[in-house]
């Protein structure tokens, strides 16, 4: 399906009905890996309904040249916002890069969110990042995977194993080599907001920050500096998970997501511009 925003057709999916969930992927990915992460988490929990837009350059959604930045990226995730959710509550969630701008949506859109949740979220904090190490190494991607594929699940997953190489055939492998690389960086070069909402998010709602022990793209040191801005958040550690955490750690991700939804239920949320 398709919401064209500014011109732009932002490529999206969507399940079920009931309360939104916004959910936005990460870097060179698309909207496949994190309905593949949260989507067995929402089977058992009815009364959402999920949407998965592919983010500029990345999947199907394009990235023309009007967008230059990360303002520009958040204006699109705005008016995405509005065409498809509209002043109604809703519940946000982002990984990695789409962690960083959920927490700039949270920013601007303060009453309207009623839960925000960022995993492995990467901004302009990162610090003391690890360099990459296997803890587990069960299967060798090299034997049933090409190079490039094998290479990209070797440096993304600290566990390795038969069960998360499936998953990353699965949820990450589709995806790779649809980005629009070129797009990607005109955009990292204006990477810092210039909104002051988004640069220092006023979001006092129920939050999640989930970081990997291991992540060797963001680090966890970071994620907690985030802490700080964010009165209601539960922060959480796991050890045996990277940046791929949502695969590695599964059970984890969905004890503490269900909670953190528990929580956002009780939250009194009123719509933008109310």
């Amino acid at each position: 399906m398709e919401c064209v925003v500014g011109g732009v057709p932002v490529h999206y999916i969507a399940f079920g009905d009931g309360v939104p969930v916004l959910v936005l992927h990460g870097a060179g990915v698309d909207h496949r890996e994190m309905a593949a992460v949260f989507e067995p988490i929402f089977d058992g929990l009815p009364g959402y309904r999920r949407i998965y837009p592919d983010l500029p350059g990345m999947g199907r959604t394009p990235a023309p040249a009007t967008l230059a930045g990360a303002d520009d990226v958040l204006d699109l995730l705005l008016g995405f916002v509005d065409a498809m959710i509209g002043p109604a509550p809703f519940r946000l969630i982002g990984h990695s890069a789409g962690a960083y701008f959920a927490g700039a949506l949270a920013g601007n859109r303060a009453r309207q969110v009623a839960g925000l949740a960022l995993v492995c979220p990467l901004g302009g904090s990162a610090r003391d990042v690890p360099e990459h190490q296997v803890l587990v190494a069960s299967v060798d991607p090299y034997s049933v995977l090409g190079t490039e594929e094998a290479a990209s699940f070797g440096e993304y997953f600290v566990v390795q194993t038969h069960a998360t190489l499936d998953r990353f055939l699965a949820a990450v492998a589709p995806s790779l080599g649809l980005a629009d690389e070129a797009a990607l960086e005109r955009i990292a070069r204006q990477w810092e907001f210039r909104s002051p909402a988004a640069d220092s998010p006023a979001y006092s709602g129920p939050t999640l920050i989930l970081a990997g022990r291991q992540d060797a793209t963001v680090g966890y040191a970071g994620a907690w500096d985030l802490v700080k801005l964010y009165p209601r958040a539960t922060f959480a550690v796991l050890d045996q998970a990277g940046h791929a955490l949502p695969h590695e750690q599964p059970e984890l991700l969905e004890a503490l997501v269900t909670e953190w939804l528990a929580r956002s239920a009780s939250q009194t949320s009123v719509p933008h511009g109310a």
